[in-house]
């Protein structure tokens, strides 16, 4: 329980409301002592017409005892002579207990649940956080649903846990025990045999507890291939459709979820079990005392209402705390998701980097003997690459596909860390440039724009504060104003999920005012252009004309009019750099070259 533990933890963080909740517990548990000590004096005005005494003597019976606690002479004063109406002033004093303490323990249960729910929106937000500060190569190994199950079903999971335990567990412990303190006063020597029962709870909770925890686990695990399964199934339908793989998501699907369906019965069955087993050593200790007292009544040493008394609060200690055996199954339960989380949040994040500036203006950009390997390949994607990049130029970088081309731009902004070698930024290694500031200083164009559901200014203005001018002004340079003022809603047209309202070249201006907004020193195209229509891409190109004038660029194209117009041209194959100069240069020196302008680069189309 060491990782719900640490959650559990973070209660104290609102201490005063926690105190607040346990103290309220304590009142409405209190009011039910209270209740059950009353229940003697009621006993002895109806049980013993004849002989029987009002309050009044009954409470000077008990200060001349010198029992504790003594009752004050003012509220003796103040107790009804009549020994019906005793029991009257008894009942009433019940009915005011009773209100009072289910007014305690509403607010019990209410602080309890804003505890519970304040602390798992907290760990929500670290989580996901957290995520996003990951290297993008951790986060791409794992699958993006991994991390949106934990954040989501693991948070949820946990909470239930901290609402059992802050909850109902501290409510239906306080009652037990006061009503079991109750039991000890009325017969402290039948409580002290109800205790020998002890031992055998504590073990079946133990077992019962490590069991639930690792169907729990086991539970959680197939509930996230669900996820990863469903979500790539729906996002890829089209796919899945012209494939005709329904029946193949189909099955991939029933299995996990006959694995949930196990994993959860296992976790259901050890629940079941621990009530019924709490009964039994329930009626196995009632049964027991039942023989022993009868003997002591037999015999005159146990009056027979004191008898009833103290095995009444043994039955009210017992009902109350018998839940507790499935709230301790719940709370073992939460250890399971709180484990999976503190996985995540001790996951490492990336580094900050130093505290030099990313300058504005580039003189050069130096890549030193570079190498990169994916942890799941042998071979490296970058192998020993070095070249130097003077600022404000145009770099094409092509090879045949698996060749490292994304791999290599994707150092740049440290998405992806060299394992060896350095990549320098006007001779400063960009290690020791703050992290955040050599970002702003990158823009990056994909293949695959990624937009958010929102409006087309919040896409633009992405990670920016820019006003709507400054957004209209990027959208004009991108050529994107003309079809978005269009729009019934212009600028505040709302884009679907994955930006499917707009084409695929609407969708790349979008992505180039983006970085146009940004004003970076250096751009980055991954092949901006290979999916698009013809005449977005003359519309991209333009924009790249005007406006990455002074910037340093580096394109990966498949267009020989976009390769051409480069003032250098870059040829990796697999992940070395074979070719290094101008389309006509490597024409003559790089066969590598020569066989990509004959088999992957195409020619630009024509304004026609």
């Amino acid at each position: 329980m060491t990782n719900f533990k640490h959650f559990a933890k973070q209660l104290l963080n609102w201490r005063f409301r926690f105190l607040c909740g346990l103290v309220l517990a304590a009142v409405s548990a209190l009011g039910l002592g209270v209740g059950l000590l009353s229940l003697g004096p009621a006993l002895s005005l109806i049980l013993d017409p004849e002989n029987g005494m009002n309050l009044i003597q009954l409470a000077q019976e008990h200060n001349a005892s010198n029992a504790f606690p003594s009752v004050p002479e003012g509220l003796i004063a103040m107790l009804p002579e009549g020994r019906f109406d005793g029991v009257l002033f008894i009942l009433i004093g019940l009915g005011g207990l009773t209100i009072f303490g289910g007014l305690a323990n509403f607010f019990h249960q209410y602080i309890s649940a804003w505890l519970a729910m304040h602390v798992v929106a907290r760990v929500r937000y670290k989580a996901f956080t957290h995520v996003l500060y990951m290297p993008i190569a951790k986060v791409a190994k794992l699958g993006s649903s991994e991390f949106v199950s934990r954040i989501i079903r693991d948070a949820e999971a946990l909470q239930v846990g901290l609402l059992v335990l802050m909850g109902r567990s501290v409510s239906q412990f306080t009652k037990g025990i006061v009503a079991f303190i109750v039991a000890c006063v009325f017969d402290y020597r039948l409580v002290i045999i109800a205790l020998l029962v002890l031992p055998v709870l504590v073990v079946t909770l133990q077992v019962i507890g490590r069991r639930v925890n690792k169907g729990t686990r086991a539970s959680l695990s197939a509930q996230q291939e669900l996820l990863r399964i469903s979500s790539e199934a729906v996002q890829g339908l089209k796919a899945v459709k012209v494939n005709t793989a329904e029946s193949t998501i189909e099955k991939e699907f029933e299995k996990e979820n006959a694995q949930v369906v196990k994993s959860e019965m296992k976790v259901r069955v050890m629940r079941a079990l621990s009530s019924p087993l709490m009964e039994t050593l329930a009626i196995l200790v009632l049964g027991t005392l039942a023989g022993i007292a009868a003997h002591s009544i037999i015999d005159g040493s146990l009056q027979f209402n004191r008898f009833l008394l103290s095995i009444g609060a043994l039955a009210v200690a017992g009902s109350a705390l018998r839940p507790l055996a499935g709230l301790v199954t719940e709370i073992q339960a939460a250890e399971a998701p709180a484990a999976r989380l503190m996985e995540l949040l001790d996951a490492e994040t990336e580094a900050v980097g130093g505290t030099e500036s990313m300058p504005s203006e580039l003189n050069s950009v130096s890549f030193n003997d570079v190498t990169f390997t994916y942890d799941n390949k042998d071979a490296p994607a970058v192998k020993s690459f070095a070249v130097r990049v003077p600022g404000g130029e145009r770099v094409a970088v092509v090879g045949p596909n698996g060749s490292g081309k994304t791999t290599l731009v994707s150092l740049l902004p440290k998405l992806l860390i060299p394992q060896e070698g350095n990549i320098l930024v006007n001779g400063t290694n960009i290690n020791d440039i703050e992290l955040n500031s050599l970002r702003t200083h990158i823009g990056v164009v994909t293949q695959e724009t990624v937009l958010f559901h929102g409006t087309i200014a919040d896409n633009i203005r992405f990670g920016t504060s820019a006003s709507d001018e400054e957004v209209r002004v990027a959208a004009e340079h991108a050529h994107a104003h003309e079809f978005i003022s269009e729009l019934d809603d212009g600028y505040d047209s709302l884009v679907y999920e994955q930006g499917k309202s707009l084409s695929g070249g609407q969708r790349q201006r979008i992505a180039i005012a983006r970085v146009l907004l940004r004003n970076p020193s250096i751009m980055i195209l991954d092949e901006a252009t290979s999916q698009i229509d013809a005449e977005s891409e003359l519309y991209i190109a333009d924009t790249l004309e005007k406006y990455s004038s002074g910037k340093t660029v580096f394109v990966i194209a498949h267009r020989m009019s976009t390769v051409q117009n480069a003032d250098r041209i870059l040829v990796l194959d697999e992940g070395e750099l074979v070719g290094n100069g101008t389309h006509h240069e490597l024409l003559e020196s790089c066969d590598v070259y020569r066989r990509l302008t004959e088999t992957q680069l195409t020619t630009a189309p024509s304004n026609a």
